[in-house]
């Protein structure tokens, strides 16, 4: 057993949908959130600026105690887990390949949809990790940057949204995908609008419940699970800037309000 926290991040707002998710799947566990506000977003970045900022966060979480980083910024994942992982004291999960391992179990067609920011989608790390677990699928991939504007915003069954949703969507319809990832974390939140558009055939991959899932396993292999039992889990939020609107745009992630969020800037 062991009662240090889970260290979580993320680019900004939209890891939080992986912070949800462990409250929900590891309800014993105290977590740690760092937001990189003031450096938002990472997708336009280049790999070696994402590793060089995920190290820095990664440096922070471990500082503060931390037993296992999450990386819960598909950006990040794509282009600094390796880097982390030979960097880390602790064991460290990225949010793409729990993501996959769930589309490739989920597809009777053998065709593939993923979803995701400019910076994942061109990083091709979705692919590489679906055919690495069955290279016969087929994987077909679609930028939509402007959904995460949309999520902040609140507008998650906005018609702007789905007329928007179905833009970008039509390549993947056309390919007659039977599953579709969403392969950034803001994307959980638009859930009922994305099913609506793509159909009843179609099944939704969420990263972030995936990713959860896959951190307690990890735990449980490891004997680092908190004790059940003990006292309340205790969740801190960290920011690198803009903490009035991480509390206003977070609860939307939340459902919650955001209490003790902690200026940091790295």
């Amino acid at each position: 057993m062991n009662a240090a926290p889970l260290g979580v991040f993320d680019s900004g707002i939209g890891g939080l949908t992986v912070a949800h998710a462990l409250f929900e799947c590891l309800p014993q566990e105290s977590v740690i959130y760092f937001g990189d506000t003031a450096r938002v977003p990472y997708g336009p970045k280049s790999p070696e600026t994402v590793r060089r900022y995920s190290g820095e966060i990664l440096d922070f979480l471990i500082r503060r105690g931390v037993k296992m980083v999450v990386v819960a910024c598909n950006t990040s994942t794509a282009h600094a887990l390796d880097f982390l992982r030979q960097r880390s004291p602790v064991p460290v999960l990225g949010v793409i390949e729990p993501g996959a391992r769930a589309a490739a179990a989920a597809t009777r067609a053998g065709r593939i949809g993923v979803i995701g920011t400019a910076g994942t989608i061109a990083s091709g790390a979705y692919e590489r990790a679906i055919k690495a677990i069955r290279s016969d699928l087929e994987v077909v991939s679609q930028a939509c940057p402007l959904l995460v504007p949309f999520v902040e915003e609140g507008w998650f069954d906005h018609p702007a949204a789905e007329l928007v949703a179905r833009e970008y969507l039509q390549p993947l319809q056309q390919a007659d995908v039977d599953v579709l990832v969403l392969g950034c974390t803001h994307y959980p939140l638009l859930k009922p609008l994305l099913a609506r558009v793509m159909g009843p055939g179609v099944r939704l991959i969420d990263s972030a419940a995936e990713t959860a899932g896959a951190v307690r396993r990890e735990l449980e292999a490891g004997g680092l699970l908190a004790p059940s039992g003990g006292s309340r889990p205790v969740h801190q939020f960290v920011v690198s800037d803009d903490e009035p609107r991480f509390r206003r745009v977070g609860a939307r992630f939340l459902g919650e309000k955001l209490q003790n969020v902690e200026l940091v800037p790295l």
